[in-house]
Protein backbone atom coordinates (compact mmCIF):
# COMPACT_ATOMS: atom_id res chain seq x y z
CA UNK A 1 0.00 0.00 0.00
CA UNK A 2 1.39 3.65 -0.72
CA UNK A 3 1.97 5.93 1.90
CA UNK A 4 0.97 9.62 1.62
CA UNK A 5 4.03 11.87 2.85
CA UNK A 6 3.51 15.59 2.84
CA UNK A 7 6.40 17.61 2.11
CA UNK A 8 6.41 21.09 2.76
CA UNK A 9 8.53 24.88 3.32
CA UNK A 10 6.73 26.29 7.06
CA UNK A 11 7.61 29.27 8.63
CA UNK A 12 8.14 28.94 12.30
CA UNK A 13 4.18 30.15 12.82
CA UNK A 14 3.04 27.72 10.42
CA UNK A 15 2.76 29.70 6.92
CA UNK A 16 3.37 27.72 3.46
CA UNK A 17 1.99 30.95 1.39
CA UNK A 18 4.27 32.40 -1.34
CA UNK A 19 7.80 30.87 -0.54
CA UNK A 20 9.42 31.97 -3.21
CA UNK A 21 7.85 35.17 -3.50
CA UNK A 22 6.29 34.93 -6.85
CA UNK A 23 2.53 35.16 -6.00
CA UNK A 24 2.30 38.73 -4.77
CA UNK A 25 1.92 37.65 -1.29
CA UNK A 26 3.06 41.04 0.68
CA UNK A 27 5.31 38.66 3.07
CA UNK A 28 5.96 36.17 -0.11
CA UNK A 29 9.43 35.53 -1.07
CA UNK A 30 11.05 34.24 2.99
CA UNK A 31 12.60 30.76 1.17
CA UNK A 32 14.68 32.88 -0.68
CA UNK A 33 15.85 34.53 2.29
CA UNK A 34 18.06 31.74 3.17
CA UNK A 35 21.93 31.22 3.44
CA UNK A 36 23.90 29.28 0.60
CA UNK A 37 24.65 26.36 2.97
CA UNK A 38 20.93 25.74 3.77
CA UNK A 39 19.91 26.19 0.77
CA UNK A 40 22.21 23.71 -0.55
CA UNK A 41 21.37 20.96 2.41
CA UNK A 42 17.82 21.65 1.75
CA UNK A 43 18.45 20.53 -2.30
CA UNK A 44 20.41 17.66 -1.38
CA UNK A 45 17.56 16.77 1.00
CA UNK A 46 14.97 17.11 -1.61
CA UNK A 47 17.10 14.78 -3.56
CA UNK A 48 17.26 12.12 -1.78
CA UNK A 49 13.13 12.50 -0.95
CA UNK A 50 12.45 12.88 -4.80
CA UNK A 51 14.87 9.83 -5.04
CA UNK A 52 13.08 7.79 -2.64
CA UNK A 53 9.64 8.32 -3.99
CA UNK A 54 7.32 6.39 -6.15
CA UNK A 55 5.39 9.27 -7.30
CA UNK A 56 3.98 13.05 -6.41
CA UNK A 57 0.16 14.13 -5.95
CA UNK A 58 -0.17 17.87 -6.91
CA UNK A 59 -3.28 19.73 -7.22
CA UNK A 60 -3.82 21.47 -10.30
CA UNK A 61 -1.88 24.88 -9.55
CA UNK A 62 0.95 23.31 -7.56
CA UNK A 63 1.58 21.17 -11.06
CA UNK A 64 1.44 23.82 -13.59
CA UNK A 65 3.59 25.73 -10.96
CA UNK A 66 6.37 22.72 -10.45
CA UNK A 67 5.98 22.19 -14.73
CA UNK A 68 7.16 26.20 -15.60
CA UNK A 69 10.24 25.58 -13.30
CA UNK A 70 11.13 22.18 -13.93
CA UNK A 71 10.70 21.09 -17.52
CA UNK A 72 13.55 22.85 -18.57
CA UNK A 73 15.48 21.79 -15.78
CA UNK A 74 18.74 18.89 -15.98
CA UNK A 75 20.17 17.40 -13.62
CA UNK A 76 19.78 14.55 -11.30
CA UNK A 77 17.12 16.12 -9.07
CA UNK A 78 15.26 17.61 -12.54
CA UNK A 79 15.49 14.57 -14.03
CA UNK A 80 13.77 12.49 -11.19
CA UNK A 81 11.07 14.90 -10.82
CA UNK A 82 10.66 15.11 -14.29
CA UNK A 83 10.22 10.60 -14.66
CA UNK A 84 8.69 10.19 -11.39
CA UNK A 85 4.80 9.25 -12.23
CA UNK A 86 2.66 12.61 -11.16
CA UNK A 87 -0.73 12.74 -10.21
CA UNK A 88 -3.09 15.43 -10.22
CA UNK A 89 -5.90 16.29 -8.48
CA UNK A 90 -8.99 18.27 -10.03
CA UNK A 91 -12.03 19.02 -11.46
CA UNK A 92 -11.47 21.06 -14.40
CA UNK A 93 -8.01 20.50 -16.20
CA UNK A 94 -7.70 18.16 -19.09
CA UNK A 95 -4.36 18.36 -20.06
CA UNK A 96 -1.79 18.79 -16.98
CA UNK A 97 1.46 20.56 -17.60
CA UNK A 98 4.20 18.46 -15.98
CA UNK A 99 5.47 15.07 -18.04
CA UNK A 100 4.17 11.65 -16.94
CA UNK A 101 0.96 13.22 -15.21
CA UNK A 102 -2.58 11.88 -14.74
CA UNK A 103 -5.45 13.21 -14.08
CA UNK A 104 -7.47 12.08 -10.84
CA UNK A 105 -11.28 13.59 -11.33
CA UNK A 106 -13.83 12.81 -9.11
CA UNK A 107 -13.98 12.52 -5.52
CA UNK A 108 -10.73 13.28 -3.82
CA UNK A 109 -10.82 10.71 -0.93
CA UNK A 110 -11.61 7.81 -3.29
CA UNK A 111 -9.10 8.55 -5.90
CA UNK A 112 -6.43 9.22 -3.42
CA UNK A 113 -7.77 6.05 -1.54
CA UNK A 114 -7.35 4.08 -5.15
CA UNK A 115 -3.95 5.32 -5.41
CA UNK A 116 -2.96 4.49 -2.23
CA UNK A 117 -4.03 0.71 -2.86
CA UNK A 118 -2.31 0.89 -6.56
CA UNK A 119 1.18 2.07 -5.26
CA UNK A 120 3.44 0.74 -3.02
CA UNK A 121 6.06 3.27 -2.18
CA UNK A 122 5.53 7.01 -1.24
CA UNK A 123 3.48 9.14 -2.63
CA UNK A 124 4.59 12.32 -1.92
CA UNK A 125 2.83 15.89 -1.55
CA UNK A 126 4.63 19.08 -2.40
CA UNK A 127 2.88 22.24 -2.47
CA UNK A 128 -0.74 21.87 -2.66
CA UNK A 129 -2.67 23.32 -0.15
CA UNK A 130 -5.66 22.93 -0.44
CA UNK A 131 -5.48 19.08 -1.60
CA UNK A 132 -3.13 18.98 1.88
CA UNK A 133 -5.75 20.37 3.64
CA UNK A 134 -8.22 18.12 2.37
CA UNK A 135 -5.80 14.89 3.03
CA UNK A 136 -5.62 15.91 6.20
CA UNK A 137 -9.16 16.38 7.62
CA UNK A 138 -9.70 12.71 6.07
CA UNK A 139 -6.99 10.88 7.56
CA UNK A 140 -5.29 10.42 4.03
CA UNK A 141 -1.97 11.93 5.54
CA UNK A 142 0.32 8.72 6.85
CA UNK A 143 3.93 11.07 7.43
CA UNK A 144 4.55 14.82 7.53
CA UNK A 145 8.00 16.02 6.66
CA UNK A 146 8.08 20.02 7.52
CA UNK A 147 11.11 21.95 6.54
CA UNK A 148 11.08 24.63 9.24
CA UNK A 149 12.28 27.85 7.75
CA UNK A 150 13.76 30.18 10.76
CA UNK A 151 11.05 33.26 9.90
CA UNK A 152 8.28 34.04 11.65
CA UNK A 153 5.45 35.98 9.34
CA UNK A 154 2.85 36.96 11.21
CA UNK A 155 -0.45 36.22 8.44
CA UNK A 156 -0.51 34.17 5.31
CA UNK A 157 -2.38 31.00 4.82
CA UNK A 158 -1.29 27.98 7.01
CA UNK A 159 -0.25 24.46 6.92
CA UNK A 160 -2.98 23.38 9.01
CA UNK A 161 -6.62 24.91 8.49
CA UNK A 162 -9.35 24.56 10.01
CA UNK A 163 -9.66 20.76 10.90
CA UNK A 164 -12.95 18.89 12.14
CA UNK A 165 -11.67 17.33 14.68
CA UNK A 166 -7.95 17.06 16.56
CA UNK A 167 -5.64 15.22 14.74
CA UNK A 168 -2.73 13.62 16.86
CA UNK A 169 0.49 12.95 14.95
CA UNK A 170 4.07 11.52 16.48
CA UNK A 171 7.13 12.87 16.09
CA UNK A 172 9.57 10.52 14.22
CA UNK A 173 12.42 12.54 13.91
CA UNK A 174 13.88 16.21 14.23
CA UNK A 175 17.21 17.23 12.57
CA UNK A 176 18.97 20.62 12.42
CA UNK A 177 19.42 20.75 7.61
CA UNK A 178 22.27 23.38 6.69
CA UNK A 179 22.50 25.87 9.70
CA UNK A 180 19.13 26.98 9.95
CA UNK A 181 16.51 24.33 9.17
CA UNK A 182 14.85 22.15 11.14
CA UNK A 183 13.36 18.73 9.48
CA UNK A 184 10.43 17.38 11.45
CA UNK A 185 9.11 14.49 10.90
CA UNK A 186 5.78 13.35 11.96
CA UNK A 187 3.39 10.21 11.33
CA UNK A 188 -0.07 10.21 11.99
CA UNK A 189 -0.81 8.49 15.53
CA UNK A 190 -4.20 6.90 14.86
CA UNK A 191 -3.97 5.16 18.23
CA UNK A 192 -3.61 7.97 20.11
CA UNK A 193 -6.85 9.47 17.44
CA UNK A 194 -9.24 6.59 18.52
CA UNK A 195 -8.50 7.37 22.63
CA UNK A 196 -9.75 10.80 22.32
Amino acid sequence: MGKIIISENVSLDGVVQDPTGEEGFGRGGWFRQLGEKDRAAWAELELREALGAEALLLGRRSDAWFAARWLSRSGAWADRLNSLPKYVVSSTLHEPGWSNSTVLKGDVVKEVLTLKQELAGDIVVYASIQLVHTLMEHDLVDELRLTMCPVVLGAGERLFGGTGERKPLRLLDSRTIGDGLALLTYERNSRSQRGA
